[in-house]
Parts: C-alpha cells; sequence; structure tokens
C-alpha cells in the first residue's frame, strides 16, 4: 500500500544545491543538483552528511534566522564530514506565497 503524500509543516521550503565535488560523492551527487528537503525528508541525502545539517534545515523551515555576519538570513552553506570527498552545498529557505 502507498504511503500518502504528507503535507510539509508551515509554508517554508528548503532547497539544497550542490556546489561543488572534491572526488566522487559515494551517495553520487553531482554539482547542480537541486532538491527539496526538510526536517521530514532527507531528500535521499546520506545519512551522515543530513545528520549534520539537520540543525539548519530545523532553523531554516521554521523561520529562524542566522547572523546578519554570514550574509543573508534565508541560505547557508554546509559542508560534507568526509573531507576527501567533500561535497558543499547551498540551503536555501524559499518561502511560498499566500
Amino acid at each position: 500500500m502507498a504511503k500518502p503524500k504528507r503535507k510539509m509543516a508551515g509554508p517554508i521550503k528548503i532547497i539544497a544545491t550542490v556546489k561543488s565535488v572534491k572526488g566522487n560523492c559515494s551517495w553520487g551527487h553531482e554539482v547542480g543538483d537541486s532538491f527539496e528537503i526538510s526536517c521530514h525528508d532527507t531528500a535521499g541525502l546520506c545519512g551522515f552528511f543530513y545528520h549534520d545539517i539537520f540543525p539548519y534545515i530545523a532553523m531554516l523551515q521554521f523561520e529562524g534566522g542566522f547572523p546578519a555576519t554570514w550574509g543573508n538570513p534565508d541560505v547557508v552553506n554546509v559542508e560534507c564530514m568526509d573531507k576527501y570527498n567533500l561535497v558543499t552545498m547551498e540551503l536555501r529557505r524559499v518561502k511560498e506565497k499566500k
């Protein structure tokens, strides 16, 4: 039986975009890959990477903010913990219009 489509909490969507890959990502991510990710959906991201970036996802999804010194409060760049096959991603908050 198929699982029903779940409604995400709040009007906030997080888009992850792969900015760079050093070496070979064992999970298959490539520069330019873009996908929606949330506190409820790992979007197929490696568990180690998802674990590390979860606090940032939660902050963006539930309307928290980053310090002004970080730049844009709706965007954060994150890195995979595998420094030999380093994947860098941008997480961007997208507020849907009501």
